[in-house]
């Protein structure tokens, strides 16, 4: 990427003021193409299966693990969760996700090994340490472990503790991410999440002294009560505990998916400007300390894996974020849980009791997907190029897909010429595409020009997408 206008240095407030009320509006994270809101609201379970028969035949894959479960409500979240104290729950799923996984097992052909395994929520960690061990044996018994696959979890800090640790260790899981979002008490308590800084550093220590090796750490910004003052302290209170990773999503205020956001009023979010202001001083302390700036939202110690595949060109977006994987099959359980195959996308039963219905007969539970079309094959090719390297060839995409890039893109390319104006991307004359140090703020909104789906979206009225900054 361009290093005009560089986020660490250099960028001044007006400048970046100047451009955002063109980029405010909403739009995809693209952790993946076409995204879940065009996908069909009903996926034949056959579909499923034909899609799993031809998964893993490079002789890899990667799994996914949801669990739905939390103690209590973080009113910031929006993901699929079940808020429950009941300890049959999760014995319950436990029964049925061992029996999707038999039962997805026996539509894979061959014996792909793991090569990534990843658990999120809800909480994982809502799960007992002996609860830990025979999910993470019913995985690896299906789908065997390869040396040196990596094994990570997402964990609440507020509820792991030392049991838990020392099963994720024995298991051998390598890489955890602490969900932090902000160590502001004023915040804590607008969301609903207390959380001294203080017990993340405990866990934090622990896991490294139990032997995990990578840790994470995932923030929010333009949450409730947040000013460029108070995220600084919390960033410099993150960087004294020098986590490997660092994710920094922006909060999506999504009230028709999230109900319980409604009780943000707007006097608490920070305005556009305030929120790109807390983004932007964030970057600078977190590249200032040394972590290179990754992809829309990471942040990475040089010699992380990550940097690595940001350098080789192997980096991949998908629905677990930014990851090392170029080209692997994802297979996910549980409710709600996205895999990526061959030609499609399915995503299982969202609520609880339908996905008990289905996997503990025995069935696949879709419940929506999509068979991608030889153009969704590449605008998506094209839009990881964006989101993943911010830059994109015309060459490349002529020699993958055939064609004319500058013919099937034509209008692609002159929306691009309009922003490029703003000074986030550069084109040449054939439309080669490189993203400045400016538009890496950007990239959904440069990634949106090749998005076939947008305007028919548009067209229907309905909400779907968070604010792209």
């Amino acid at each position: 990427m361009s290093e005009a206008g560089t986020p660490d240095g250099g960028l001044d407030f007006e400048t970046l003021e100047a451009v955002l009320p063109r980029f405010t509006g909403a739009g995809p994270r693209y952790t993946s193409y076409p995204t879940v809101p065009v996908w069909k609201p009903s996926f034949p379970e056959s579909d499923h299966a034909r899609a799993l028969s031809s998964c893993g035949r490079t002789g890899e894959v990667s799994l996914y693990a949801h669990i739905p479960f939390c103690r209590s409500l973080c009113h910031f979240c929006a993901c699929n969760r079940v808020i429950t104290r009941d300890s049959d729950l999760p014995e319950r799923y436990l029964s049925a996700i061992g029996q999707e996984i038999q039962t997805t097992r026996s539509s894979v052909e061959g014996t792909p090994q793991c090569i990534q395994l990843h658990w999120g929520g809800g909480t994982p960690t809502h799960l007992k340490a002996g609860q830990i061990e025979r999910l993470f044996r019913s995985m690896t018994d299906s789908f065997p472990l390869a040396p040196d696959a990596e094994v990570s979890i997402e964990v609440d800090p507020r509820v792991t503790d030392e049991d838990h640790v020392r099963a994720l260790a024995e298991c051998g899981f390598n890489r955890i991410s602490l969900g932090v979002q902000d160590t502001n008490p004023d915040t804590q308590a607008a969301i609903h999440r207390i959380q001294p800084f203080e017990l993340t550093r405990a866990l934090t220590e622990m896991a490294r002294n139990a032997g995990i090796p990578h840790i994470n750490y995932d923030l929010v910004y333009g949450l409730p009560h947040q000013t460029e003052a108070s995220f600084s302290r919390t960033i410099t209170e993150v960087l004294s505990a020098e986590p490997d990773r660092i994710a920094l999503y922006g909060y999506a205020h999504v009230t028709w998916v999230a109900k319980q956001q409604r009780g943000f009023e707007r006097i608490d979010l920070p305005d556009p400007r305030l929120r790109i202001r807390i983004l932007l001083q964030a970057i600078r302390q977190l590249v200032g300390a040394g972590y290179r700036f990754i992809g829309l939202d990471h942040f990475a110690k040089p010699d992380d894996e990550l940097c690595e595949a940001f350098d080789s060109g192997t980096l991949r977006r998908n629905f677990m974020g930014y990851t090392t994987l170029d080209g692997v099959d994802t297979i996910a359980f549980g409710p709600s849980g996205i895999s990526e195959l061959p030609g499609a996308y399915v995503q299982a039963q969202k609520n609880l009791s339908d996905w008990f219905d289905r996997v503990e007969g025995g069935r696949l539970a879709p419940d929506r997907g999509i068979w991608l079309s030889r153009d969704d094959e590449m605008r998506r090719w094209i839009i990881r190029q964006i989101m993943c390297r911010g830059r994109l060839r015309a060459s490349e995409v002529e020699s993958r897909f055939g064609g004319s890039y500058q013919v099937d893109f034509e209008q692609a390319i002159d929306g691009l010429r309009e922003i490029e104006k703003e000074g986030v991307l550069v084109l040449s004359p054939e439309g080669d595409l490189e993203v400045t140090s400016l538009g890496r703020l950007f990239l959904r909104n440069v990634a949106m020009a090749f998005d076939a789906y947008l305007e028919p979206a548009a067209e229907g009225g309905a909400r779907v997408f968070s604010q792209t900054v």
